[in-house]
């Protein structure tokens, strides 16, 4: 039997109705009039909503019973958001800590839970990789799945198919006056693409307007982790290369090694390290010519096999005030793209057998490509016993390198 794909479904969808449309205006050679146009435009109104795919009209009953659940849910797990650290700003921001309380609480109800924390395992992910698996098959089904968000509050977004299309169905509620959850919207959304990784990952593209309605492209791509991540490679994850990424320095984008590491971006790497060192943002006072060499130096060859001769060689030094240039990343200094957003993501490690671990890490993208791996990298650390740890050196699997963006140094290199 032959597969058809979804969009095939959808053009013979709008065959058939045009077909149906044509039909009515000539049977038996005469013409349909009044209520019969009137259905018939109703009709064409409908399928072109339906065919644009988003700010689809939701059934009341469905928002109700969607605007309910959210309200008992918040309500559950009120009392661990008003015991929770909320600091003093006016932008809440809970800690991992209190967000995983949440979830354990919704993990009772046996649907799929996720925080908004960096590498969250989802709770009852196998609910979500049935339904998966299911809709692969082309069997229609449903799933409710609940994120968890910084600010403490929730979405909770149902996934519908019909056996041909696959719906969202987004709700997000937040804590308002008195503590009392607040409805920020509920929408319903076609889902233009969507698959479901070897390794774990649902991707999907909703359907958004376009141009001409829109002038600038508008991105409907999300990634959702279903499988979970080993404890180690979580841990490992957050500890060496969350907070690198792939904007503004060039460790894990490039190939190098302790033999060849002149390219690496020094100047854009300092801020990095600063803040896996003493786990805040690196703030310039501008009030120098740039970083004393002593301080510069010290940080990165905690972190890098290299000598302080040798960053005075290649980073962008200043001998006459014995200082690094830096520069805050901007619009001036770095084009945004797609790759640079991706999280890079600690899926295998192992012993290279010369007392280093090399740790394979993936760059999940899920801005418009909605890619589970970009690039795949083996990244060399050496771990020490007191909890520190040096880069040895990274290398690009799979002819890698032609997915990565020309880098652009965040200071221009001196010839």
């Amino acid at each position: 039997m032959e597969i058809i794909d979804m969009s095939t479904k959808r053009k013979l969808k709008k065959m058939v109705s045009v077909l149906f449309i044509l039909g009515c205006f000539f049977i038996g050679n005469t013409k349909c009039k009044g209520a019969d146009l009137e259905y018939i435009s109703q009709e064409t109104a409908n399928y072109a909503v339906q065919e644009r795919g988003y700010d689809l009209p939701v059934d009341e009953v469905v928002k109700e019973e969607a605007i309910e659940d959210c309200k008992n849910v918040m309500n559950q797990m009120k009392a661990i958001y008003q015991k929770a650290d909320k600091g003093t700003s006016s932008n809440v921001v809970v800690s991992e800590t209190v967000m995983e309380e949440m979830q354990e609480v919704l993990k009772e109800k046996n649907v799929p839970v996720i925080t908004s924390a960096p590498y969250s395992n989802m709770a009852n992910y196998s609910k979500m990789e049935e339904f998966l698996f299911r809709a692969e098959q082309d069997l229609p089904g449903d799933i409710v799945l609940y994120r968890i968000n910084r600010d403490g509050g929730i979405e909770r977004l149902k996934f519908n198919y019909d056996g041909t299309d696959m719906y969202l169905l987004a709700a997000k509620v937040v804590w308002g006056m008195n503590d009392n959850p607040s409805i920020v919207y509920v929408s319903y959304t076609r889902i233009e693409e969507w698959k479901y990784t070897e390794k774990g990952w649902f991707g999907y593209t909703l359907c958004v307007p376009k141009y001409p309605e829109v002038s600038e492209a508008v991105d409907g791509s999300s990634m959702i982790r279903i499988k979970p991540l080993s404890d180690e490679c979580r841990e490992v994850s957050k500890r060496c290369v969350y907070l690198l990424g792939y904007q503004g320095n060039n460790l894990l984008c490039s190939d190098w090694d302790r033999s060849d590491m002149e390219g690496l971006d020094y100047n854009g790497l300092y801020e990095y390290l600063y803040r896996m060192k003493y786990g805040e943002r690196y703030e310039f006072s501008g009030n120098s010519s740039g970083i004393p060499a002593e301080e510069f130096e010290n940080l990165i060859m905690e972190f890098l096999p290299i000598t302080a001769e040798q960053i005075k060689k290649w980073a962008v030094f200043d001998s006459e005030h014995q200082t690094y240039d830096w520069e805050r990343l901007g619009c001036l200094n770095y084009s945004l793209t797609h790759f640079g957003t991706s999280l890079p993501e600690v899926v295998e490690i192992r012993d290279s057998g010369e007392g280093n671990s090399v740790l394979v890490v993936d760059a999940v993208c899920d801005t418009f490509i909605c890619n589970d791996a970009v690039i795949t990298s083996e990244l060399t650390v050496k771990f020490n016993d007191d909890k520190s740890f040096k880069y040895m050196g990274n290398k690009i699997l799979n002819n890698g390198t032609k997915e990565v963006p020309k880098y652009q140094y965040r200071i221009k290199r001196k010839n």
